[in-house]
């Protein structure tokens, strides 16, 4: 039977996870659940399987400290902690088909990074009071699933128990589902390549992603929006991927000049922590993403400025950010413990880095590669220059080309 590990904190939502767990052996599932309040709870709480003393020790944090020192992000930080290596433990151990939470604020930070925790495919459902906003530091790049509670996570009640009932029952669909795919027997498909795209290299990755199927393979493409980085470099070290196609590689761009769209220090990291074979190019590293043109901070007035749409405002990248990603890269990529090599189009990065483009710099483009050049020299990462634009499909394929003969040589699988 499927199991849906129920976390939440019951010194404050007992009554309402003693009801959930009922709503989810009603429809079919085994529960599991695990404390990650810090006061002791009430005399009419559930008893948990899984004691927030416990969580706290997975983390090690003492629980009983926790309550004598009152400093509440402290704790929280403690049982999210926990609560990551709790879950990922049992999920390891085939005991976790389904995470479900239902929490405030606080409750919500801690399920949310234990839930991030988990691999991609493993439902996760958290019905949050902080739903209604922007709630993109608790689901960042993972699949997990939230619901906005409507009222407040504050008793039983007309509205919180269709809410909670809903959440309830998707959860515990989602368990059976997971447990069927988990123990059907898992043939070996084709092999997967994620590949990075922004709207201004689209024409590039429809070449390499056209290619890359024609070889056998299952693409992932992903928007260059920070989350998509942070997605793809999740994915890499969950050992998901089998190469890397990182044609746009804009997000260090955003992360180094202070631009909206980062994906965080981490990005171009994944694939050679974990000696995935990739091939990367600096497919719109000419721009820094901003909203909209009234968002551009001040000090970037006089900068060359690109209203792509109503809501993002791009800015050209200098000779000198450009030598500074060119630094960047190589130096992440000499790092590498797999085949890493770099693409650079010497016609332009971007569909707006073309002669006489909006953000045509020629100078600032070969500063980037004269600063890779450097970075590497002397490593094992190789640098093609070709006589090509990024969007021209014969730079494409030699992408895709290169990255299937990377793959194809066998001698460098993922290290675990």
């Amino acid at each position: 039977m499927a199991t849906v590990v129920l976390v939440g904190t019951l010194d404050t939502k007992g009554e309402e996870y003693a009801w959930l767990r009922e709503r989810l052996r009603e429809y079919g599932s085994d529960v599991l659940l695990v404390d990650t309040g810090v006061l002791p709870p009430p005399a009419h709480a559930p008893v948990p399987d899984v004691t927030a003393d416990v969580v706290a020790r997975a983390a090690g944090h003492d629980l009983a400290r926790l309550r004598t020192e009152g400093d509440r992000g402290a704790a929280v930080a403690a049982m999210a902690q926990g609560l990551s290596r709790v879950v990922l433990d049992l999920y390891r151990k085939g005991k976790l088909h389904a995470v479900l939470a239902a929490a405030g604020s606080g409750g919500s930070a801690i399920a949310a990074q234990a839930m991030r925790a988990l691999p991609i495919g493993v439902p996760k459902v958290l019905v949050s009071t902080m739903a209604g906003g922007d709630v993109s530091p608790y689901v960042d790049s993972s699949d997990l699933t939230m619901m906005y509670s409507v009222v407040d996570i504050s008793g039983l009640n007309t509205v919180s128990r269709q809410v909670l009932g809903n959440a309830a029952a998707a959860a515990a669909g989602m368990a059976r589902r997971h447990e069927r795919n988990h123990d059907e027997p898992a043939g070996r498909g084709r092999p997967v390549v994620a590949a990075t795209m922004f709207g201004v290299t689209t024409p590039a990755v429809d070449a390499a992603r056209a290619r890359l199927a024609e070889l056998g393979y299952e693409v992932l493409v992903f928007h260059a929006t920070g989350a998509g980085g942070r997605a793809v470099e999740k994915l890499a070290r969950d050992g998901v991927l089998d190469g890397v196609l990182d044609l746009t590689t804009t997000e260090l761009a955003d992360e180094l000049v202070g631009g909206v769209l980062s994906a965080g220090p981490a990005r171009l990291t994944a694939a050679g922590a974990m000696g995935i074979p990739q091939v990367v190019a600096p497919g719109a590293l000419d721009m820094v993403n901003f909203g909209p043109a009234a968002t551009v901070p001040e000090r970037f007035t006089g900068r060359r400025l690109l209203v792509h749409n109503a809501t993002v405002t791009l800015m050209r990248t200098t000779a000198g950010e450009m030598a500074e990603l060119g630094t960047t890269m190589g130096r992440k990529l000499r790092a590498a413990r797999g085949p890493a090599e770099v693409f650079w189009p010497l016609r332009g990065i971007s569909a707006v880095d073309t002669t006489g483009g909006p953000f045509d710099d020629p100078e600032a483009d070969r500063a980037g590669l004269d600063a890779l050049r450097a970075a590497v020299r002397g490593g094992e990462v190789r640098v093609h220059e070709l006589d090509a634009h990024v969007n021209d499909a014969s730079f494409a394929v030699a992408m895709a080309d290169r990255l299937h003969r990377l793959i194809a040589d066998g001698t460098h699988g993922p290290v675990h």
